[in-house]
């Protein structure tokens, strides 16, 4: 049981309507409808646009236009363009379809125009669940969070991420892992978000070496987008720590792809993390194995992720740079920081190396 007698905690639900299923897809027009909009203008990378079109034609005349400039990381510049055309179009709400990039592009437009949002995830990032926004400026990449980000409506249809590809879907469903997993030793944790926590993981864990094996397994899918809801549930309801600062500060500097980031920092960042979480360790190991971070840095092998931060794009002299911005407005960690780790952490990273536990 996760939870303790003694144990006071507080616990928030964060609003907003899930509709999850196959075909769900058919349920946007009604959707809509229920919302009052009139206009919405759809959003995609422009890698998803003939998604975006297709999505277009199945709203109708309810379809403003298209915006299909997402991408990584969230600029303030494309959020700008992409704000600029939705007043262009008098669109009176958004339709984001994709995976983070796109969600993050729809949130930044939401909370700085009060339009509604309705997200189509065709990945596993989870960012849909969350009132939370990274954005970058200048190569620095900050969040921030407010209920208006959080988006009205997701809608999950298994059947959109069947062609979602296998290494993609692999790295996408680590970065949810990495969501439930810090949500476990979190200063706001409670047992109701601990039990989603366990349950996303384990959904997770089993189903991505399935699909890498047979990305057409339906179940396998499905299992996926039920573990990522749960997971985005997790880092929309409790703090995040280290690895979510690495994540942000690494990827953000770099411009590294998000999942392959979090994908190769998790298990560093929960290894040296281990020494302070004993509860939250044994609970991963419940789901994970007797070394969860070990079985993570394995998972991540299975699904063909790319074998360290150097093979994303990540300059080894960027290693310091990294640890100092490490140590800059730094999140809340179970373990206090350290200088010297936290540089060994990333080095390991970069390289690729097995996680150590310091």
């Amino acid at each position: 049981m996760l939870f303790s007698p003694g144990q006071s905690f507080t616990y928030t639900a964060n609003p907003g309507r899930v509709i999850f299923g196959h075909g769900t897809i058919a349920q946007l027009p009604d959707e809509i409808e229920r919302l009052g909009l009139k206009r919405v203008l759809v959003l995609s990378t422009p890698f998803q646009r003939s998604e975006a079109e297709k999505l277009a034609q199945h709203i109708g005349e309810k379809a403003a236009g298209i915006f299909a400039g997402a991408v990584m990381h969230t600029p303030v510049n494309v959020t700008q363009d992409a704000v600029a055309v939705v007043n262009a179009l008098g669109a009176d709400g958004v339709v984001a379809i994709g995976g983070g990039s796109t969600t993050g592009l729809g949130k930044a437009i939401a909370v700085r125009t009060g339009l509604p949002q309705i997200v189509v995830p065709t990945t596993y990032a989870g960012s849909e669940m969350t009132p939370i926004l990274g954005e970058t400026s200048d190569g620095t990449k900050t969040t921030r969070s407010d209920p208006a980000i959080l988006p009205e409506v997701v809608i999950y249809d298994v059947d959109l991420t069947l062609g979602l590809p296998p290494m993609l879907s692999g790295t996408s469903g680590i970065n949810a892992i990495a969501h439930a997993a810090e949500a476990l030793y979190a200063w706001d944790r409670n047992p109701v978000i601990s039990l989603m926590a366990l349950e996303g993981i384990s959904a997770l864990s089993g189903a991505l070496p399935t699909i890498n094996h047979n990305p057409s397994d339906r179940d396998a899918r499905a299992a996926a987008l039920y573990g990522a809801w749960l997971c985005g549930i997790c880092l929309g309801a409790v703090g995040m720590a280290l690895h979510h600062k690495l994540c942000h500060v690494i990827g953000g500097t770099f411009d590294l792809p998000h999942a392959e980031t979090h994908t190769i920092i998790l298990p560093h960042a929960l290894a040296y993390n281990a020494p302070a979480i004993p509860e939250a360790w044994q609970q991963l190991q419940s789901v994970l194995g007797d070394d969860p971070a070990l079985a993570l840095h394995q998972l991540a092998l299975k699904v063909g992720a790319p074998h360290g931060l150097g093979a994303i794009g990540m300059p080894e002299e960027g290693i310091d740079e990294a640890t100092g911005r490490a140590f800059a407005n730094p999140y809340w960690n179970p373990r206090p920081l350290e200088e010297n780790p936290i540089r060994q952490l990333i080095a390991r990273a970069w390289q690729g190396a097995p996680p150590a536990k310091d």
